[in-house]
């Protein structure tokens, strides 16, 4: 077998049976459009009069990956339905597929969460353990997403990152919404993903930082206690004057819309941001950690 041979065997087997781009069944919009998308491959796959073996070894990829691509089953990856164009001669039309698939390609509960930071005019978040989702550089994410137990698959890897960095397209929408982040320090002395890419996440917070419409405070380890100390908060405004807030003390973490119970995450998160070091004390604080390594 030629070196090219061994390497399309091996992406089969490896890609064929991982589950990061499984569809979840729950999901019923991304139930309906991989399925609409599967069974126009299938249909053209056989307008050509081409047996499922005979297209899985044109486009390299194992035959049970085309079967559950057809059935709706999985997510086709945007090289999939490129290399499914040229062998099926569509046209563009297979390939096209993919700007239904990618609005998909995400769990549901990440596009819904992307759905609401997309619509927010005011964004505010506590984290405690980890630094923001919304903050992290590719190699951070990865790096946190990677150390789980039991771990994830490539796949699940290379999904829940793209996943993570889609979301930070807050950060270009116009007009720009106000952003509000609070951290605590012991997740920015941790060195996640070594040394070089600890810096990094660094000057990506200290850049951040400097942008017109964001607030980043630093929460210090030697402070008194404060409402933060049983989870994240998230609270989230929009332009009608409506809201939605999460908090993992209060409420379970279940999405908050009552106000008199947003009224008490507001003061919880207010209360945090009152106990916090000053925007400028904070970005004072991390280049300072830059300075002392």
């Amino acid at each position: 077998m030629s070196v090219d041979g061994e390497a399309v065997r091996l992406r089969t087997e490896a890609e064929q049976d991982e589950p990061g781009w499984e569809v979840d069944p729950d999901d019923e919009w991304g139930v309906a459009v991989l399925a609409t998308v599967g069974r126009q491959l299938r249909l053209r796959r056989e307008a050509v009069r081409m047996r499922v073996v005979d297209f899985a070894a044109a486009v390299g990829y194992g035959d049970d990956l085309v079967y559950k691509v057809e059935g709706g089953k999985r997510i086709p990856r945007q090289e999939y339905l490129d290399r499914a164009d040229e062998v099926l001669g569509a046209g563009g039309l297979a390939a096209a597929a993919w700007e239904d698939v990618k609005k998909v390609r995400y769990p549901k509960k990440v596009r819904e969460l992307g759905k609401l930071e997309g619509k927010a005019v005011e964004i505010g978040v506590y984290e405690c353990n980890i630094i923001a989702g919304l903050l992290q550089t590719p190699e951070h994410a990865r790096a946190v997403i990677q150390g789980a137990q039991p771990p994830y698959s490539p796949d699940d890897v290379d999904r829940m990152v793209a996943a993570r960095l889609a979301r930070q397209s807050v950060f270009e929408r116009d007009p720009a919404p106000s952003l509000h982040f609070v951290l605590e320090e012991a997740p920015l002395r941790r060195q996640v993903g070594g040394t070089m890419v600890w810096r990094q996440q660094l000057g990506r917070l200290l850049e951040v930082g400097r942008l017109h419409n964001v607030t980043l405070q630093v929460m210090p380890t030697n402070t008194e206690p404060h409402p933060g100390l049983d989870g994240r908060i998230e609270l989230l405004k929009f332009p009608e004057g409506t809201a939605v807030g999460r908090s993992d003390g209060a409420f379970s973490g279940r999405p908050i819309t009552d106000p008199k119970q947003l009224r008490i995450i507001e003061l919880r998160y207010g209360t945090i941001r009152a106990q916090a070091l000053s925007p400028r004390e904070s970005l004072a604080f991390i280049e300072q950690l830059l300075g002392d390594t």
